[in-house]
């Protein structure tokens, strides 16, 4: 007689593979699925779950989130839960809670975070002493890191808006050799904003080709998303060309009306380099909006030092006035103040106006928007976070679709307590795919869309044990029902969760059960040590070109 810990009967299994749909049971002992097929009826187990007319799936990777900086706080991460997601993948858009420099001189960018746990603060110095203080808060789901440009340049330069001399490209060589021993996953990028916009291609390279050196996935917020897209996209290959590093181009998107449209021209850039041989793909938010700093809006030598310089700047007239002429510039192509919706920033002067659009403000308070944002960077610390609608809907679908492109969120908010007026992908981006692309405008087959969300994004990584269902692969598994999965939250109201997921099973152990959360916190920091390789190449299954490169997941 067949006994298992965990039986899961009745659902509908969409693999992750990308290929059809079928009946079959799971079977689980300890964190392991054991079985998939049709259990016999005298197998036993000490836990059943009844999934007739549910769809079984594996749990969702999330191949760009920033929960790094959240999850100590809110373990249970609500919003990833409720939507499928077993495993988050942090240390995006190189910014990373890792390494600290032990002497305190460069500070490490904290300012998604809500709070530190236990008053904390960040009482490490490297990738271990991180893993152990989120495994200390047991959380709900696993993480997988990366290892932030940002975080390895402040760490060895600091906030300066210049070249790294040899001596400093080495320590963030060893920096970024020491992560990767500790188990990173990756090294990312984060070209737009300060200090990483301040390196050159040449530093970008010498630390992809370290990256490369050990096994990691590169995974870059590009220079420019707006005039330069294709620029940017340029450099990201060329660097992945005469590194050998694997690329992953961050939430790919054409930002400006004036820009709309580019991102054909960008997958088609990207296609050319897959047929060339390189291993590159890309990720997307099902969203037209963005979301980040206001900060990003400024050119590089305004934040040379860092956001404290940033305010002094902002002291002096004549380089205030400087700053602004260079902000005005932008409008109507990267800069739009009537689609820049504020949303979170310290208590203080605008405090009232969140969720107010740039261009609102700036009616109410007389001022015109440039002044009006240095302004508000003036009055809440240099932290200001805003929602972005300048992207095209069309550009979205186009991304969506490509066979190379993963569902991600971009998220950091775990729960809907935190307030103020977040970006909805934090609370609906996988549970959006699932409902608008897949059922509703069936841009995705059903398959599609589960591969893009599991297997996909498990190859980029090299997960080799997760990501599909099937037997001796670890139990990460997202139960839904396809009729009900949704998305709930709104920009008009943020602040709610997805429905439609009924069971979600981390490691083995249920996390959420009929929709309720259990008491169960098995998640673990995930570490590239601990998982086999991947294969030649890790896209994954897909049409034309894409096609010929499955295996690395399989």
């Amino acid at each position: 007689m067949t006994s298992f810990d965990l039986l899961i009967t009745g659902g509908t299994v969409v693999d992750g593979t990308g290929g059809p749909a079928r009946r079959a049971d799971v079977g689980i002992r300890g964190d392991r699925i054991v079985f998939l097929g049709e259990a016999a009826p005298s197998a036993t187990a000490q836990d059943v779950l009844d999934c007739t007319g549910q769809v079984v799936t594996p749990g969702f990777i999330d191949l760009h989130s920033h929960a790094d900086f959240t999850l100590r706080d809110t373990p249970t991460a609500d919003a990833c839960v409720r939507q499928g997601v077993t495993t988050v993948v942090t240390g995006n858009c190189g910014s990373s809670p890792f390494p600290v420099n032990p002497d305190g001189r460069h500070g490490t960018d904290t300012t998604l975070a809500q709070g530190a746990s236990d008053g904390d603060g960040m009482p490490w110095e490297d990738f271990d002493g991180f893993a152990r203080a989120v495994e200390k808060a047991e959380p709900c789901i696993n993480l997988a890191g990366l290892v932030g440009h940002g975080a390895l340049r402040a760490a060895a330069i600091g906030n300066e808006l210049r070249p790294a001399t040899a001596e400093e490209t080495a320590t963030m060589r060893r920096l970024l050799a020491k992560a990767a021993e500790q188990g990173v996953f990756g090294l990312s990028t984060g070209l737009i904003y300060a200090p990483g916009s301040f390196a050159d291609t040449d530093e970008v390279v010498a630390l992809a080709n370290e990256a490369r050196r050990a096994g990691l996935l590169y995974s870059t917020h590009m220079r420019d998303e707006g005039d330069h897209l294709i620029d940017a996209v340029t450099e990201a290959i060329e660097t992945a060309r005469r590194s050998g590093v694997r690329l992953q181009i961050s939430h790919l998107k054409a930002m400006g009306p004036a820009n709309h449209g580019k991102v054909r021209e960008a997958l088609a850039v990207i296609d050319s380099a897959v047929a060339e041989g390189l291993d590159v793909a890309c990720d997307v938010y099902p969203y037209a909006a963005s979301s980040t700093r206001l900060t990003s809006r400024l050119p590089d030598w305004a934040m040379d030092g860092g956001p404290d310089a940033l305010l002094t700047r902002l002291e002096d007239a004549e380089t205030r006035a400087a700053i602004a002429a260079e902000l005005r510039a932008k409008t109507g192509r990267t800069f739009l103040p009537e689609g820049t919706v504020i949303a979170a920033l310290p208590p203080g002067k605008y405090s009232d106006r969140v969720g107010s659009s740039l261009q609102d403000i700036a009616s109410a308070t007389g001022l015109d928007p440039a002044e009006a944002a240095l302004d508000m960077l003036h009055a809440h610390e240099a932290q200001v976070w805003i929602i972005n609608h300048a992207m095209a809907e069309a550009d979205v679908e186009a991304v969506l679709r490509h066979p190379g492109s993963a569902v991600v969120s971009d998220g950091w908010e775990l729960d809907t307590a935190g307030g103020g007026h977040p970006h909805p992908r934090h609370f609906g981006s996988f549970a959006r795919v699932l409902a608008e692309y897949t059922r509703t405008r069936q841009l995705l087959t059903l398959p599609e869309a589960v591969r893009k969300m599991s297997a996909l994004p498990a190859g980029r990584l090299g997960l080799a044990d997760r990501g599909i269902l099937a037997e001796r692969r670890v139990a990460d598994i997202t139960v839904f029902d396809p009729a009900t999965i949704a998305d709930t939250a709104r920009y008009e109201a943020p602040l709610s969760y997805a429905v439609g997921t009924r069971h979600v099973v981390v490691n083995g152990r249920c996390v959420l059960r009929d929709g309720a959360f259990t008491a169960n916190r098995p998640g673990k920091v995930l570490r590239r040590t601990d998982s086999a390789p991947a294969a030649v190449s890790s896209v994954g299954a897909g049409q034309g070109g894409w096609g010929s490169r499955v295996g690395a997941v399989g």
